[in-house]
């Protein structure tokens, strides 16, 4: 470039823009940055609580996929699962969705859902397909909660179920299990909830759900028992098989009745108390009444008893065994045994009453009528129940000429004095007659008998050589005589059979006179009066020749 076209050029001209003029860039950071703070808003806005549930095991269960449903609605959704500090466990941390806030309270409950067999049948097949689940039960508390301990498996009972809940104590719960059904008039209406051990260890309380409209069917007057298994009695009426169903055999079950139709009582009120008994029979029995508990000492072989053996009196079952105890007299030195039974007079009925009123008018205790009752010769007895099982059973009976006892009212238990049984009066008998057996000398009689049998021996010996050939002489000269005689009375000219002809012909002569006489005699009766007349006779027959 030249220096005249630098001359040529104009000066320039600085304009200086202003700091903080605004430019349409920036638009765009800032539409995000406010789209941004409302999501993040309006994330928080709509987010529900997040619980912590407590699980064995997380079997099933993954972060960010696994769901939350009640009613088989989503309800919210796992985050995160992590292990305890103590590595015993998982928490399984749950975000759940806005509108389901209220399912966070305190008596909620939680748990997996999984495919299951059991005797209710096969429940969490879904889950096969869409995976496993979280179940909630929402509880009806008023009190928020997010720490919660879940269920390894559905509860029986659910809050939003209709029905009741009843406790049935009992010492054994045989074959129930949480599941089981519960029957009326063998109709389902309920089912077992759980099976709780007691504090003492010695009872069980079944918790037992009944449906509704089935629960106004349990008053106050309403029996329980245990249904299990199938009940096998054998009468003169034949065999009989009675079960509920065939659930209550592979799964036992529990049934209820009112005792009384016409008595129903009032509708039993939720988680009311019952005793669950062992069977229909105990049930429905009449009310035993008090008991009272008697000591019977046996000093033969309780072999067969067992506790639990019925206590009868008159083949009525009044009682039942408590416990069988060995003991030692160290005075006596021998073994004795200690049985121990409640009796319930009661069960007795209108007997208890009639023996009661022939005492006298005051009122006697009930230890004062067990002494009468001894003192009349009352006595326990150990007795055969089946002679193929060996089982045994105590009677109560009055037996003949009593040996005097002391008998005890205050004593607490009852001490009931006890007499030899049918089984061991009939073993006494045996070793009576097996000892008389004994005392038979069978030594000396074998000894004799060989004595005779050597002397008889010899008898046999001197016939043989002294009589047999004598006697066989005899034999011969009898056959001799028979031939002799058959001889005389074969030969037609021997003198006997002509002796014989003529007896014969007389007496037919004789029979021929008579015939005449009776014809004659038929003709003139009068002649036995005035003798016979100078009539000519007939000529009797044998003159005709």
């Amino acid at each position: 470039m030249t220096e005249y076209d630098r001359d040529e050029l104009p000066e320039p001209e600085v304009r200086r823009q202003h700091r903080w003029s605004f430019s349409l860039i920036w638009l765009v950071p800032i539409v995000a940055a406010i789209a941004g703070l409302v999501l993040v808003v309006r994330t928080y806005m709509q987010a529900g609580p997040t619980v912590n549930i407590t699980f064995e095991t997380a079997e099933g269960l993954e972060a960010g996929k696994t769901e939350v449903r009640y009613k088989n609605v989503v309800v919210g959704k796992v985050k995160r699962i992590t292990l305890s500090k103590d590595h015993s466990h998982v928490v399984v941390i749950v975000d759940l969705n806005k509108d389901a806030s209220s399912l966070a309270v305190e008596d909620s409950r939680f748990w997996v859902e999984r495919p299951r067999i059991g005797i209710n049948g096969v429940s969490g097949i879904d889950t096969l397909v869409s995976g496993a689940y979280i179940g909630v039960d929402i509880g009806s508390s008023g009190e928020d909660k997010k720490d919660y301990t879940g269920l390894e498996k559905p509860p029986a009972v659910t809050h939003d179920m209709k029905g009741k809940l009843f406790m049935l104590h009992t010492e054994d719960a045989g074959s129930l299990a949480i599941g089981s059904p519960l029957y009326y008039h063998r109709m389902p209406v309920g089912r077992v909830v759980e099976t709780d051990l007691d504090e003492d260890g010695k009872h069980v309380t079944v918790q037992v759900f009944v449906d509704a409209p089935y629960d106004r069917l349990v008053t106050e007057n309403t029996r329980f028992w245990n249904a299990s298994g199938v009940d096998l009695s054998l009468s003169a009426s034949g065999l009989k098989v009675n079960t509920q169903s065939l659930a209550t055999v592979v799964a036992g079950g529990v049934a209820f009745q009112p005792f009384n139709d016409q008595d129903l009582g009032a509708p039993a009120v939720d988680k009311a108390d019952f005793h669950l008994f062992a069977d229909q029979g105990a049930a429905l029995a009449p009310p035993d009444g008090p008991a009272v508990e008697v000591l019977m000492h046996f000093e033969q072989s309780v072999r067969g008893l067992s506790a639990g053996a019925p206590v009868d009196f008159h083949g009525v079952n009044f009682g039942g065994v408590k416990s069988i105890e060995l003991q030692f007299d160290p005075e006596k030195k021998r073994f004795f045994t200690d049985v121990k039974a409640d009796v319930y007079p009661d069960r007795l009925g209108a007997a208890m009453k009639s023996m009661r009123a022939l005492e006298t008018t005051t009122q006697i205790t009930a230890s004062q009528m067990w002494g009468r009752m001894v003192a009349r010769g009352l006595r326990a007895q150990l007795r055969s129940g089946n002679l193929i099982t060996g089982q045994l059973f105590i009677a109560f009976d009055f037996v003949k000429n009593p040996r005097a006892v002391h008998f005890d009212e205050q004593a607490k238990p009852l001490v009931i004095p006890t007499a030899p049984g049918s089984m061991e009066q009939l073993q006494e008998q045996l070793q009576s007659i097996v000892k008389k057996i004994d005392e038979i000398p069978f030594g000396d009689i074998g000894k004799n008998l060989n004595t005779t049998l050597k002397s008889a021996d010899s008898l046999l010996a001197q016939l043989d050589k002294e009589v047999a050939p004598e006697a066989k002489a005899a034999l011969r000269d009898a056959q001799h005589a028979m031939q002799s005689l058959d001889q005389s009375m074969a030969s037609p000219d021997a003198p006997l059979q002509q002796d014989a002809r003529r007896t014969l012909d007389e007496v037919s002569r004789a029979a021929a006179s008579f015939r005449a006489l009776a014809d004659y005699l038929e003709q003139h009766p009068e002649s036995l009066i005035r003798g016979k007349t100078n009539e000519q006779e007939p000529a009797s027959d044998s003159g005709k020749k």
